[in-house]
């Protein structure tokens, strides 16, 4: 194991994974790098892992048992270090538990494993949270991966999506301060596919709340990548204009509405964990 990155191989593909958040730095697949590597420009991340909160909250807070939680964008797993718990050639488990800096933002006992299994055409990235407390346990897990967008060959305005199934062709209006307003959006889904162009982020992310999907291709040229995911109720699909990724995210929570000032059981989404319980989570990607 390097100082920085785990790295794993099959056949012709590697990957690699840092302990740090436990992050998918790079993959590739006959020497072609899948995913996206940050530039010091558009976006200073390549694949974080969301816990306990996906999406912003209201004010950069939660709020548990009438008090306050500092627990900012995507929650703190991305800042903690993991812990290999396990590690084969083609595969690694990282683990992150409860800590002081933990408990100041999230006031429950908990384990996150996240375990990379790499195949020659594919990776499966899973996640496991268990509730080691002795109180209910509210939680929202999310993958949030970059891959280079042309992603083989081409230009940008020839890819597209194409869903398992088809999609609403709206999505909800995104607040100031990462908040998701009851407004909605019309985003120009044709039947399952949906035609891939910089303008579609101008107004943010795409969020596709309880999809009908539980996969995709996202298609261009030269290539294809497909993607199936279990356990995770709702796609994000997000850029910025002129940068040259797409996130293809899966959460199993979002941001809070508008004005919400509930307790963190009552944001909407959340799994709830009874003492003891699990929740499993999982997406294959493979480059076709």
């Amino acid at each position: 194991m390097n100082k920085d990155f785990i790295e794993l191989t099959s056949g012709a593909a590697r990957a690699r994974i840092s302990p740090q958040g436990a992050e998918w730095l790079g993959w590739s697949v006959d020497g072609r790098e899948l995913l996206w590597a940050p530039d010091g420009v558009h976006w200073d991340r390549t694949a974080p892992v969301l816990f306990p909160v996906c999406g912003w909250t209201r004010g950069g807070v939660a709020r548990v048992d009438g008090r306050t939680y500092p627990l900012g964008l995507h929650g703190f797993a991305m800042g903690e270090r993991f812990e290999v718990v396990g590690q084969g050639a083609d595969h690694v488990t990282l683990r992150l538990t409860q800590c002081a800096a933990t408990l100041a933002q999230y006031p429950f006992p908990f384990t996150l494993e996240v375990t990379y299994r790499l195949d020659a055409a594919g990776i499966e990235v899973s996640g496991l949270v268990r509730n080691t407390g002795e109180a209910p346990m509210p939680y929202a897990f999310g993958l949030h991966p970059g891959f280079r967008w042309p992603l083989a060959g081409g230009e940008k305005r020839d890819y597209r999506l194409v869903f398992e199934a088809p999609e609403r062709a709206e999505v909800p209006v995104i607040a100031p301060g990462g908040l998701f307003s009851a407004q909605m959006r019309p985003v120009h889904v044709e039947g399952r596919r949906l035609p891939l162009d910089e303008a579609l982020f101008a107004r943010e992310a795409l969020c596709f709340l309880d999809a009908a999907s539980r996969g995709l291709t996202f298609e261009g040229p030269q290539g294809r990548l497909r993607m199936d995911w279990e356990g995770f109720p709702h796609l994000v699909v997000w850029s910025r204009p002129g940068a040259p990724f797409l996130c293809l995210e899966t959460w199993t929570g979002h941001g809070d509405p508008e004005g919400f000032e509930g307790d963190l059981f009552a944001k909407p989404s959340m799994v709830t964990l009874p003492p003891g319980g699990e929740g499993r989570h999982r997406v294959r990607y493979a480059f076709l």
